[in-house]
């Protein structure tokens, strides 16, 4: 008898061991993802947009846009660059719904009714060759007359643009002010150019150089390659 009250001493014993180790592990991922995440996301953030800034910039002069404005969307609609809609082979940064050139991805989204309410649905996506069609793209919509209430022409600043946007753009009854927080916070404004000259100026000053192939901005990587086709290919 002392032996078998021994036995289930012995395993109510493991038994609570085990919910104790099973209890800390489910807490402490959380607590290191959390830590992680605030670690991460200032550095990727500032990347994405050294990565698409100057290219933005050249866009957004060329069709009346502002910059400042096209890369905050690209920051909130693609989590920096991290979403899985954002990355290779859909480079769709923008949440540009349809397709592009025939192509597109069903993706699960986010939207608002209207009163504040946010649910999921199924969408199809746009997906992009390359980053910069996604650029491109998403200035040829803007360009469009539906949001000719956010162009440079049209506005007196950025914050205009982006009031024009909230509720057009996206369903997000307070999108121009997460647009709005975005610019401010990393300075986005410095990417709004006045005329062709500052723009030479200002991505020169940031290591670009012109394209002739791409009748952009470029970094000299990009440029020496693109001369190599050329040269190859006698154009």
């Amino acid at each position: 008898m002392v032996k078998k009250k021994g036995k289930l001493l012995l395993i109510s014993l493991f038994v609570l061991a085990a919910c104790l180790g099973a209890y800390s592990a489910m807490r402490q991922p959380n607590r290191t993802s959390k830590v992680s995440a605030e670690t991460v996301t200032g550095t990727s953030t500032q990347a994405f947009i050294n990565n698409i800034g100057p290219t933005a910039s050249a866009i957004a002069q060329e069709r009346d846009l502002y910059a400042s404005v096209m890369i905050a969307q690209a920051i909130l609609e693609s989590s920096n660059g991290q979403s899985g809609l954002s990355q290779a082979p859909y480079y769709n940064f923008f949440g540009i719904k349809g397709a592009y050139n025939g192509s597109s991805v069903t993706m699960s989204t986010w939207e608002d009714d209207g009163a504040g309410n946010t649910y999921t649905i199924d969408q199809p996506f746009r997906a992009y060759p390359s980053i910069a069609d996604s650029l491109y793209d998403y200035a040829n919509l803007l360009s469009s007359n539906m949001y000719a209430g956010a162009r440079k022409s049209n506005t007196l600043s950025y914050q205009d643009a982006t009031a024009a946007l909230a509720g057009l753009y996206a369903t997000d009854t307070s999108y121009n002010l997460k647009l709005n927080n975005i610019i401010e916070t990393y300075g986005l404004t410095a990417y709004d150019v006045t005329n062709a000259s500052d723009q030479g100026v200002s991505l020169a000053g940031a290591g670009y150089v012109w394209n002739e192939y791409r009748h952009n901005y470029t970094d000299a990587e990009t440029l020496a390659i693109d001369e190599a086709w050329a040269q190859r290919f006698n154009y």
